[in-house]
């Protein structure tokens, strides 16, 4: 009796035991699997700060580029502003007129021409340019005798023959003059070329018969879009006749040829070329001014 008690005593403390062994066994495979999880998490915050350390240089490098190229873009603007606002407030060299405006000033009045006559302001601008150039170098004249064409040279008062076309300008001057309260003998105009004569009036230097022929002057012309008295030797009137001049002339379509006949007529030899070839030169010159002053409005 006393050992069957003995052993089921036995049996059952041998079950406990293996029970004990068995929980042992599986906290420790738990305390194994922490451990495991412990260094995992361990590992992925160090990977986290050596990724995160990575990120900062990286973004440091990055911000620091970004500083100068923002310091390169503000000094790059800057720079352009300061060009453009050179640009503009160049001197615009007129010839007939008393005081040049800037080339901003200029470039303005070219804008409101192209709206309303399709020319490109850097081309209308080149063609004044060109023709102030020519206006300077052949100088400024009174017109003196009335049926010779005689005159004299406005700085030295030297006297100079062929400045107006007797036969077809010097009516239309008398008219031109006497409508805006001018005087004939004292209102300055172009002095001749080596060939033909002078008589060019104003900025645009249109010659007098151009200017107030009866059947296609510019001087009505100008005068339906802006509804006054057109004066030749006016900025913006000269800058609007000029405009439309070149659109009758078919700038449009050619604005070589289109020069070259404000120029010269409906021929030319192929020494006068030289104007032609200017005004294009001057105009792409211009184009990239206007570009300049556009980009920094």
């Amino acid at each position: 009796m006393n050992l069957e008690i003995l052993n089921s005593e036995t049996q059952k403390l041998l079950g406990e035991i293996k029970n004990l062994k068995t929980s042992l066994e599986t906290q420790k495979q738990s305390l194994d699997d922490e451990k495991q999880d412990l260094e995992n998490l361990v590992s992925i915050k160090s990977l986290q700060k050596q990724e995160s350390e990575a990120t900062k240089k990286q973004k440091d490098s990055y911000l620091k580029l970004t500083e100068a190229e923002y310091q390169a873009s503000i000094k790059k603007k800057t720079e352009a502003e300061k060009k453009a606002a050179e640009i503009k407030a160049r001197i615009f060299e007129l010839i007939g007129v008393p005081e040049a405006p800037t080339f901003g000033e200029a470039y303005d009045i070219a804008k409101y021409v192209s709206t309303v006559t399709g020319i490109r302001p850097a081309l209308l601008l080149a063609v004044l340019t060109q023709e102030s150039n020519i206006g300077k170098n052949v100088g400024q004249c009174y017109l003196k005798n009335l049926s010779t064409g005689e005159g004299a040279i406005v700085l030295s008062g030297k006297s100079s023959s062929r400045v107006m076309n007797p036969l077809r300008d010097v009516s239309y001057f008398l008219e031109i003059t006497k409508s805006l309260g001018r005087d004939p003998y004292y209102t300055p105009v172009s002095c001749p070329m080596s060939v033909g004569w002078g008589g060019a009036m104003g900025p645009a230097q249109f010659i007098p018969s151009t200017w107030a022929n009866s059947k296609s002057g510019y001087d009505e012309k100008v005068k339906a879009v802006t509804g006054k008295t057109a004066d030749p030797w006016n900025i913006k009137d000269a800058f609007l006749a000029a405009g439309l001049y070149l659109k009758d002339l078919g700038a449009m379509e050619n604005e070589f040829r289109a020069v070259m006949r404000y120029f010269s007529g409906n021929s030319w030899s192929k020494w006068e070329e030289f104007y032609g070839n200017s005004v294009m030169s001057i105009a792409r010159q211009y184009e990239e001014d206007i570009k300049q002053i556009e980009g920094n409005q």
